[in-house]
C-alpha cells in the first residue's frame, strides 16, 4: 500500500511482542527475549542486495562507483546535492544503482515532518481479480494510538524516510533479529516499495531508519518545537545494504502490481554517530515467523506503523488487531493475509504480527489497501522471503 511523500517542489530495553491472550490486543512490552533458535534455509532466492557507502565518507565499492560513473553519476558530488538529479533514463532498475552513503545532518526533524503520502492503492479491478480465492471484505477496523513513550512500549517500531524524484517519502518499518548475530542485529524489515519502485523504476536514496519516532507522541504543532531526542531517540539509521525480491522489482508497480504479493524488504542499517548495533541501541529485536501460515491458522494479527494521510499526520504511532483473511490479486500469485484497519499512507513497511508458541513474531508487513481505507494487505513470509533475510544476515549481518 503505502508510501509517503512529499515533492520537493510542491509540498534500552530488550523487547519481546507479548500478549495477554488472543482474546486481548496484540501488545509490545518491555520484556527479556532470548535470540532466535530457529533454523533457516541456505536455499539462495531471487533477491537483489546493494552495496552503499559506509561512514561519514563516500567510500563505494570500486565496481559500484564504476557502474555508477557509467550511467552518469559522478560519487564524488552525490554527498554535496548530486543524489538530486533523477535522470528517468539512468533511474534504472539495475541492482547495482544502489547507493545510500551517509549525510549526517540531512534528516533533520523539519524535513522528516514534511514528507507527506502517496498511497499505494489497490485499484477495484485489481482487487476483483483474485474474487474466487479471496475472502469477503472485512469490516473496517479502527486504529488505535499505541501507549507513550514508545520505547517502553513499542521499541521496535519506527519510520523509514527516503528520497524520490518525487521527494521526501516516509514508511514504518521494524527492528528485527539476525539469527546469524543474536543480540547484535542491524536489520529492519520494511516493505520493497519503500526501497525501490518496481518495474518502471529504481533503488531510492538516502533510506533512513528512525525507531520509536516522536517518542512521547507529541501533536504536530508540539513536535516542531521538539528537541532531536524527542524526534529521534534512538537516532538516525541509515541503510547501507538493502534486499527487496525480484518479483517486486521486475512487477511492482504504483498500485501494487503482480509483485505486491513479494513486496517485502530488509534493510542493513548503520548508525549516523556511534557504534553499538540496533539491536543493542534499541534494545529490542523481533523474531520473523516465514512458516507463511494460512489466514485460518493465524487466529490474530496486529498491524503496527505510522499512518500519515487524513486523519491521520504521521506523527504518531497506531495498531490495528483484527483476524485475518485471504486476499488474492490473481489466482497466479500467492494469497496475501487482509484485515479490517483504517491505518493510512505512511503505515507501509509496518510490521504485522501474530501470537507462535506463546510470543509475538512478525508474520507480515503492510502493502496495499483499498481508497476508502477500510483494509490492509500483506504477503505471506514464505521460503523465499527466508532465504532473502539469511541472505542479509550472512553475507552483510557482521558488517
Amino acid at each position: 500500500m503505502r508510501s509517503t511523500r512529499t515533492p520537493a517542489s510542491r509540498r534500552g530495553r530488550r523487547t519481546a511482542l507479548a500478549t495477554t491472550g488472543l482474546v486481548a490486543a496484540l501488545a509490545l512490552t518491555a520484556t527479556a527475549c532470548n535470540g532466535s533458535e530457529d533454523s533457516a534455509s541456505d536455499k539462495p532466492d531471487a533477491t537483489s542486495s546493494q552495496a552503499a557507502a559506509d561512514g561519514g565518507k563516500a567510500e563505494i565499492p570500486a565496481d559500484l562507483a564504476g557502474k555508477l560513473k557509467e550511467h552518469g553519476i559522478d560519487v564524488d558530488r552525490w554527498k554535496d546535492g548530486g543524489w538530486k538529479d533523477w535522470d528517468k533514463d539512468k533511474w534504472l532498475s539495475d541492482a547495482k544503482d544502489f547507493v545510500n552513503p551517509v549525510i549526517e545532518g540531512l534528516w533533520k526533524p523539519e524535513r522528516m515532518q514534511s514528507a507527506d503520502e502517496a498511497d499505494k492503492t489497490v485499484t477495484t479491478k485489481d482487487a476483483s481479480a483474485g474474487q474466487g480465492v479471496s475472502d469477503p471484505d472485512p469490516a473496517p477496523v479502527r486504529a488505535q494510538a499505541e501507549k507513550t513513550p514508545y520505547h517502553d512500549n513499542a521499541a521496535p517500531v519506527g519510520k523509514v524516510f527516503f528520497d524520490s524524484p518525487d521527494g521526501p517519502a516516509v514508511c514504518s518499518g521494524t527492528v528485527v533479529k539476525d539469527v546469524n548475530h543474536p543480540g547484535k542485529s542491524n536489520l529492519v524489515w520494511t516493505a520493497g516499495h519503500c526501497v525501490h519502485a518496481g518495474g518502471n523504476g529504481g533503488w531510492y536514496r538516502n533510506i533512513v531508519f528512525v525507531p520509536a519516532y516522536n517518542d512521547l507522541g507529541k501533536s504536530e504543532a508540539e513536535i516542531s518545537n521538539a528537541n532531536p531526542a524527542e524526534v529521534a531517540p534512538y537516532g538516525n539509521w541509515w541503510a547501507n545494504w538493502a534486499s527487496t525480491s525480484n518479483q517486486w522489482i521486475q512487477g511492482g508497480s504504483e498500485t501494487g502490481g503482480d509483485g505486491a504479493a513479494y513486496d517485502y524488504a530488509v534493510l542493513h542499517v548503520k548508525p549516523e554517530r556511534g557504534a553499538k548495533s540496533l539491536e543493542e541501541t534499541v534494545g529490542a529485536a523481533l523474531d520473523v515467523d516465514f512458516s507463511a501460515p494460512s489466514a485460518a491458522e493465524t487466529r490474530k494479527m496486529g498491524a503496527w506503523g505510522y499512518p500519515a494521510a487524513p486523519p491521520y499526520n504521521g506523527e504518531k504511532m497506531f495498531k490495528c488487531i483484527d483476524v485475518p483473511g485471504r486476499f488474492s490479486l490473481s489466482p497466479s500469485l500467492p494469497t496475501m493475509y487482509r484485515i479490517g484497519c483504517d491505518m493510512t499512507g505512511g503505515s507501509s513497511g509496518g510490521g504485522w504480527f501474530r501470537v507462535l508458541n506463546g510470543k509475538s513474531v512478525l508474520v507480515s508487513n503492510t502493502s496495499i489497501g483499498p481508497a476508502d481505507n477500510t483494509w490492509l494487505a500483506g504477503p505471506q513470509l514464505g521460503r523465499d522471503a527466508e532465504a532473502l533475510y539469511q541472505n542479509m544476515s550472512k553475507t552483510y549481518g557482521g558488517q
